[in-house]
């Protein structure tokens, strides 16, 4: 017997014993044709109670639109619409390698509007416990999927972020390696004269960024004022290298040129002339401070592998090249210098930014500071006039 209506909206099929809702969804506003979907259920209270709750969702425009359109279709979309016409080429790359190694596999056939925090935290735990990614690198994957949802819920495409509901990957704090003044000292006296002298001291003197040093030109280096001007920066997305400027205003800045670093950009200087010279026509002359031997800019990998190994050669502690900014920040810091000042010379938008970036060294330097001035104190200033009696007048650690 063919399915009959038994009221507005509900109807039963005698054959399969199924009362059948029709769900009105309203117009798409991209076709202009009216949306409806049916659902089924066993008995009519169930049946009314669906079609109830589904028509003061309507009503209230908390519904959205049914639509097919998967995770994969809408990362492709959010990519090409959003990431790539905003966002700086070399995030757009990072953030196509998560999508397409990772997420898309595993969750790509997926509706966009059936998608779930059980299917997040699955994804989650199968890209740490399965593919031994870190819970930091699991975070990133969080980061990028939660932008993404949110704009599908303010477009209207879902009605809710299914990663707000999740809990998300715990980052946790990566060992932090940077040097102190003595070893700061030890370095820049082994590096004086070598081929990585100029990019040591720019990142040791200064705070400078990788992406900072790699993209200074001769041109922005003021001998007459000894300053040194920050205006574009050189990095890589994969094989291909970007230049391009730096991404906020305060990062665009301009540095006191130090008489050490002065000395090492001269003698750079004048070596790059003599290799211009020998080569002629075969020297590529592209105007960088930090260069190969034919003019050729350095690509940043290999200028991190290349001052790694001259450390570890040196017999120095273990370092990168970004430790050097940490150095800098650390010793900076350790001497009283303002927070302000610090972020300034770092090129932070403000010193709050210093302060949560640097945390890690901030805190050390606050407890060495608290360690010496216990050590230096004399027995009866720390004891209190109780002390015979083992009682204390020492102000609790909190009210410090």
């Amino acid at each position: 017997m063919a399915r009959k209506r038994v009221e507005r909206n509900i109807s039963y099929d005698d054959a399969r014993k199924k009362f059948y809702v029709n769900l009105d969804f309203g117009i798409d506003s991209t076709t202009g044709k009216q949306i409806k979907k049916l659902k089924t259920f066993d008995k009519i209270g169930q049946a009314r109670a669906a079609l109830r709750k589904h028509e003061a969702a309507r009503d209230a425009g908390s519904v959205v639109l049914p639509k097919d359109t998967t995770v994969a279709q809408w990362l492709d979309r959010w990519m090409n619409d959003v990431v790539r016409l905003n966002r700086a080429s070399t995030t757009a790359y990072a953030y196509q390698n998560i999508i397409s190694a990772h997420i898309v596999p595993s969750l790509g056939t997926i509706p966009l509007q059936k998608l779930t925090p059980q299917h997040l935290q699955e994804y989650y735990a199968h890209l740490i416990r399965d593919k031994g990614l870190s819970s930091n690198t699991a975070r990133k994957h969080h980061d990028l999927l939660n932008t993404a949802l949110k704009l599908a819920v303010k477009q209207g495409v879902i009605l809710s972020n299914p990663a707000d509901r999740v809990e998300a990957p715990k980052v946790k704090r990566p060992e932090i390696h940077f040097y102190d003044m003595e070893h700061l000292r030890q370095l820049l006296q082994l590096c004086y004269n070598t081929r990585l002298e100029v990019m040591i001291k720019l990142a040791g003197l200064l705070g400078l960024r990788r992406e900072e040093i790699l993209g200074l030109t001769w041109s922005c280096v003021d001998f007459e004022h000894k300053v040194i001007h920050i205006k574009s920066v050189r990095t890589a997305a994969g094989k291909s290298i970007v230049v391009k400027e730096p991404k906020t205003d305060t990062s665009r800045r301009t540095l006191h040129m130090p008489t050490d670093l002065e000395g090492a950009l001269r003698r750079e200087q004048a070596r790059q002339k003599s290799y211009r010279d020998y080569l002629g026509e075969g020297y590529c002359n592209e105007g960088y401070v930090v260069a190969h031997e034919d003019g050729r800019p350095m690509r940043p990998n290999y200028a991190s592998e290349l001052f790694v190994d001259f450390v570890r050669k040196q017999g120095l502690p273990p370092l990168t090249l970004h430790g050097l900014r940490r150095s800098f920040a650390s010793i900076a810091n350790a001497k009283g210098i303002p927070m302000y000042d610090i972020g300034k010379a770092l090129g932070h938008s403000s010193p709050s930014t210093t302060s949560k970036v640097y945390t890690h060294l901030l805190d050390r330097d606050h407890r060495e500071l608290l360690e010496r001035m216990w050590e230096e104190a004399e027995p009866s200033a720390i004891s209190g006039s109780n002390a015979a009696d083992g009682h204390s007048d020492l102000v609790p650690d909190h009210d410090l």
